[in-house]
């Protein structure tokens, strides 16, 4: 191999980390060695085989690589070829020190991630200068992306509490509104609870990621705000509705839309859109009989369909100002075969693979009472 032209080596400002020398030429290492020895901590590698185990054995603070090319075993192009091939990201600067002068040779090392290319007989300061000049910039560059990356972090975080917040308040005014309808708090926690297991273990998920599961679920305890805008004498009735009271009572879809539309913050929600076709549209009917736009089949947003299942189950097995609580085996049966509610035939296949699931979720087990079972 050609040696390398030897001249004291300049004293510069002391720079962190180790340099890998990869040369065949003992000589040629303890030049470049001795260029950079007072600053940096020497590894060597003798070919490109011992370099690349060096390279790729999680050694700390390695800050740069000079790279012979023409070496036995393994030469310089293939020690990047195989470096890349293991994951190596170009995190740190690979420069080739060489006398080739083969453009396609060179061409091929700056194409695997070398950095800069420096021909012997190389002058030491200059050597010195430049490398220098890159490990300053990709010290500069990790600062920086450490630097994004923590305030990237405190935004992520800022948003997760605000979300939690967010979702907080809903909770509270959802729960507010179940209160004042005579139903159990909990009420909403398992429309939750239940639509989240819909779309998580069925096919009304498919195509979903978990956030925006998780996201439909936050939204669906908000499908009933519209119950605050309805007197307490219609929505506390022990009774049958009147064809008139009937008619009231379902104005909470519209009102509930619209309540959530006047609300700035829960605009910027992500789940506004769901939210609010949720309110609007958890009563609607796969057969088109629903209320309030009378939408028909697959018209009705999946997430709707899943959060009027999950509605429809929650009531039939709790009690009611105007009813008794169903056995969940009464509930399922009354859902498949259409004596409560209209759902379609994706929404009712769903519910039959969910249902063990979603009955699970109540913590009242099923208990005989004078002949009949009830949650």
């Amino acid at each position: 191999m050609d040696s390398i032209q030897t001249e004291t080596s300049m004293t510069t400002t002391r720079m962190p980390g180790k340099i890998l020398i990869v040369d065949d030429d003992e000589l040629n290492r303890m030049i470049l060695a001795n260029i950079f020895s007072d600053d940096y901590e020497i590894l060597e590698a003798s070919n490109g085989e011992e370099g690349v185990r060096l390279l790729l054995s999680d050694i700390p603070d390695i800050a740069a690589v000079l790279l012979d090319v023409m070496m036995p075993v393994m030469d310089g192009i293939q020690f990047l070829e195989k470096v890349r091939s293991k994951g190596w990201n170009g995190g740190i600067p690979i420069f080739l020190i060489t006398a080739e002068s083969d453009t396609q040779v060179l061409s091929r090392a700056y194409a695997l991630g070398v950095m800069d290319t420096i021909a012997k007989p190389v002058v030491p300061y200059m050597v010195r200068r430049r490398v220098d000049s890159v490990i300053e910039l990709f010290m500069a560059r990790k600062r920086l992306r450490a630097r994004v990356e923590e305030q990237q972090h405190q935004l992520d975080e800022q948003a997760r509490r605000i979300l939690e917040l967010n979702h907080s308040m809903i909770e509270v005014l959802s729960t507010a509104v179940e209160f004042r309808s005579a139903e159990s708090g909990s009420h909403v926690k398992r429309i939750h609870d239940i639509t989240k297991c819909l779309l998580l273990n069925t096919e009304l998920g498919v195509g979903m990621s978990y956030e925006t599961i998780e996201i439909i679920a936050t939204a669906s305890i908000m499908h009933d705000i519209g119950k605050i805008a309805i007197p307490d004498a219609i929505l506390n009735k022990p009774g049958r509705l009147t064809a008139e009271e009937f008619e009231v009572m379902k104005t909470h879809t519209l009102r509930g839309a619209e309540f959530l539309e006047k609300i700035p913050q829960m605009r910027e929600h992500p789940g506004f859109v769901y939210a609010y076709d949720i309110a609007r549209h958890h009563h609607e009917r796969y057969d088109g009989r629903g209320y309030p736009d009378g939408l028909r089949g697959d018209e009705i947003p999946i997430w709707s369909q899943a959060v009027a299942l999950a509605d429809c189950y929650d009531a039939l097995v709790n009690d009611r100002v105007y009813k008794k609580a169903y056995s969940f085996d009464e509930a399922k049966d009354m859902i498949i075969s259409g004596k409560c509610g209209a759902f379609g035939p994706t929404a009712l296949a769903a519910f039959k693979v969910a249902e063990p699931a979603m009955r699970k979720l109540y913590a009242v087990k099923e208990i005989q009472s004078d002949g009949q079972d009830i949650s």
